[in-house]
């Protein structure tokens, strides 16, 4: 029975909150925003893989639909950096017309979302600490309203997918065998695309030749 391994990484183990600060994940930096996740069939030998092709350009999703390809040159640098990993672990690079055992596909996934939020405690209400007869009505009481407001959030995230191509001809199908996601700001920066695919590939220890 085949099953799928999760691991899950994140720059920073323990984050800790400050119960004063309205928005404590605005101190966080970039890397340590980052979530990284990979998923493999943990009945796949990945050592009976030799060869590998990525696809020469990126996939665009937005909101579960394909808008169509890119090579920006953040995904320029990406694709190299999946290239040089897979490398590193002993797979050789080949065309796509030269049946490759493992295809790589990258994609660029945006999903955006609306809604309504409020925030009863917002104000904070410290105006209140002065003297309502600070400003002539003495014995009045303090109201701060509940603050409302709608928000509409795109979140990015890259996926890489390693696909079986070696068996596809056998089992009529294209499996997937690997997957690593990327999640957390600033990760279509092109100066980040060497650092993603190796943390990806570094909780990925047996995805490699002599395995």
């Amino acid at each position: 029975m085949k099953s799928i391994i999760l691991t899950i990484s994140t720059a920073v183990s323990v984050l800790v909150l400050a119960g004063c600060s309205k928005e404590p994940l605005n101190n966080l930096t970039e890397e340590e925003s980052r979530i990284y996740i990979t998923n493999h069939d943990s009945t796949v030998n990945f050592g009976s893989y030799t060869t590998f092709s990525v696809a020469d350009s990126v996939a665009v999703i937005s909101n579960n639909r394909l808008e169509g390809k890119a090579l920006t040159a953040y995904d320029a640098a990406i694709i190299a950096a999946v290239k040089a990993e897979l490398q590193a672990r002993g797979y050789t690079p080949v065309s796509k017309d030269a049946n490759p055992d493992l295809g790589i596909n990258i994609s660029r996934v945006y999903n955006s979302s609306t809604g309504l939020i409020s925030y009863p405690d917002y104000w904070g209400g410290y105006g209140g600490y002065w003297d309502p007869f600070y400003w002539g009505y003495g014995g009045y009481g303090y109201y701060f309203p509940t603050y409302y407001g709608s928000y509409t959030i795109t979140e990015g995230a890259l996926s890489i997918d390693a696909l079986d191509l070696k068996d596809a001809s056998a089992d009529k199908q294209i499996m997937g065998v690997w997957n690593g996601l990327v999640r957390g700001t600033g990760i279509f920066r092109e100066s980040n695309a060497a650092g993603q695919a190796k943390a990806l590939f570094d909780q990925s220890a047996y995805f490699s030749v002599s395995q």
